[in-house]
C-alpha cells in the first residue's frame, strides 16, 4: 500500500506556498526546496507506474499540475546509459533526488555562433535537492550516474512544464532550437482516492 497522503500533503503544502509566494523565485527555490526535500526523504508513495523506465528514452510523469498552472510535478525515470539533451526551462524550477543518482552538467551561452561554455559536472545523490531558472542557472544536461539500475527524481516547476516551449542546444555551436517536452503517460495517477480510509473510520 502506497502512502498516497504524503504526497497530497506535500501537493496542498505547495500550492498554500505559491498562493503566497509564487511571484518571488528565491521564496520558492528556499521554501519549496525544503518542502520538496522533505517529500523525497520517504520513498513510499510513488506510484509503480510512474517509476517504469523505458528501453530507450527517459520517462517524465506527470503526477501533479495545479488548476491554474502555476506548478507542476513530476517523476523523471532514467533507465542506465540515458540523459537529456542540453535544454532549459525558462521557469523556476526543483529537482530532488529520490533513487539512484544523477549527474548534471550546467551550460552557458558564449555568443551566437559560438560554442557554449560547460561547467562541472555534479552528482546528485538521494536526498538533494538541486534549483534551477533564468537567474540561477537554467541550461544543462543531465544523466543516470548508474550504468546498472535506473535513478528516479522528483521536479517540481513553476508553470505546466510539459507545456512550455523551450529551447535544446547545440553546445559545440550554441544554436537553439524550440522544442515542447510533454509528459510520458496520458493518464495522471489517482493520489485523491481516500474512501478506504474514510470507509474505515465510519466502521471503526
Amino acid at each position: 500500500m502506497k502512502n498516497t497522503s504524503r504526497f497530497r500533503h506535500f501537493i496542498a503544502a505547495m500550492t498554500r506556498l505559491v498562493e503566497r509566494s509564487g511571484h518571488d523565485e528565491k521564496i520558492m527555490h528556499e521554501e519549496g526546496g525544503r518542502l520538496l526535500g522533505e517529500l523525497i526523504r520517504h520513498d513510499d508513495w510513488l506510484p509503480d507506474e510512474c517509476a517504469q523506465p523505458h528501453p530507450q528514452f527517459y520517462q517524465q510523469y506527470l503526477l501533479h499540475c495545479d488548476p491554474l498552472e502555476r506548478f507542476s510535478v513530476v517523476s523523471f525515470v532514467w533507465g542506465p546509459g540515458q540523459k537529456t539533451p542540453v535544454h532549459n526551462h525558462t521557469v523556476w524550477g526543483l529537482v530532488g533526488m529520490m533513487r539512484g543518482a544523477e549527474e548534471a552538467r550546467r551550460y552557458s551561452q558564449t555568443g551566437p555562433g559560438k560554442p557554449m561554455a560547460a561547467g562541472d559536472t555534479e552528482r546528485l545523490l538521494p536526498g538533494q535537492v538541486d534549483r534551477v531558472s533564468p537567474t540561477v542557472g537554467d541550461i544543462h544536461e543531465v544523466s543516470n550516474a548508474l550504468a546498472d539500475r535506473p535513478s528516479i527524481s522528483i521536479h517540481v516547476y513553476g508553470a505546466n512544464i510539459g507545456a512550455v516551449s523551450r529551447h535544446v542546444f547545440d553546445p559545440a555551436t550554441g544554436a537553439e532550437k524550440p522544442f515542447v517536452s510533454g509528459y510520458s503517460s496520458p493518464q495522471l495517477p489517482n493520489f485523491w482516492d481516500r474512501s478506504a480510509e474514510v470507509r474505515a473510520g465510519i466502521q471503526g
